[in-house]
């Protein structure tokens, strides 16, 4: 989608948890960001967290809550601080405006339906390919309903239950194959976000756009990993007061269906593959 940022690691791995060794010589103990060696701590890099060790822009780092486990808040930022970035920043959600998360079973959109029920959605809409992920979508998350994209028409589906009205925000990973059911599925003055492709970024033949105009709906794709620190650190900020608060109250919890020793990576990264997870996939080092 977008290539590797130039300050990227070869190693491998985005998100982490852990204790802080030591501060570099432009980040003074104590300093703006408050931070200090042996702080407990979380968050997000260009790269490089399959490793012992983590070398990371304070900007990142998020203090550790005493009522989380290390588990637990290593699987909170890439997946959260997206669902944040996609519902605030990009789909300019406010209290009672309805949305959809398509790929409801992902660890994006688990912690995009928590966040919207937790600051008071209209309604929550998924797509899932199975009525396990939508039972759970529903019934564990608390979404309004789903839908099967392998029995069902989603898009008509979503009108029928706004009664023809749409949904405000729609959060998107699939591209091409949902490209033109989004724009039918979306109120008018709809938000579209645009996050990733898995089917393809080129669009068929016959694809109606008149909802760009008619409908007034606004597309918009992001990316995370290749802002600057500037911007991720706004970020931080937006998941430290809208997520974090409810996380260490346990009214939005962290999903996380399998940990392994970060010596069976390839076993974790096969199981990613296989598409049959509902949450995170952590590794840890002892």
């Amino acid at each position: 989608m977008y290539p590797v940022p130039p300050q990227a690691p070869s190693t491998l791995g985005v998100e982490f948890s852990g204790v802080i060794e030591s501060l570099g010589d432009e980040v003074r103990e104590g300093g703006k960001e408050g931070f200090k060696v042996g702080d407990e701590v979380f968050g997000l890099a260009y790269g490089g967290a399959y490793a012992e060790f983590i070398d990371v822009s304070v900007h990142m780092l998020i203090r550790k809550p005493e009522e989380l486990g290390w588990v637990e808040v290593a699987g909170v930022p890439e997946t959260w601080i997206t669902a944040t970035q996609a519902m605030y920043l990009i789909g300019e959600y406010a209290p009672g405006k309805t949305i959809l998360w398509h790929a409801g079973a992902s660890s994006v959109s688990i912690a995009g339906i928590q966040l919207s029920k937790g600051d008071g959605a209209g309604a929550i809409y998924v797509t899932a390919g199975s009525q396990e992920k939508i039972d759970f979508c529903v019934k564990e998350l608390g979404a309004t309903a789903g839908f099967n994209y392998r029995t069902q028409d989603w898009a008509n589906e979503v009108l029928a239950a706004t009664d023809g009205k749409g949904v405000d925000i729609i959060v998107d990973f699939v591209g091409q194959n949902y490209f033109q059911g989004n724009l039918d599925a979306a109120a008018r003055d709809g938000r579209i976000v645009h996050l990733g492709a898995m089917s393809g970024t080129k669009l068929p033949a016959g694809v109606d756009i008149g909802a760009f105009v008619r409908k007034r709906v606004r597309f918009e794709g992001s990316s995370l990993r290749s802002r600057d620190e500037g911007y991720q650190g706004k970020l931080r900020d937006t998941l430290v007061q809208h997520a974090l608060p409810l996380l260490r109250k346990g009214e939005m919890k962290v999903f996380v269906e399998k940990v392994l020793p970060w010596e069976r990576i390839v076993e974790a990264h096969e199981l990613m593959e296989s598409n049959r997870t509902k949450g995170k996939i952590i590794c840890t080092i002892d």
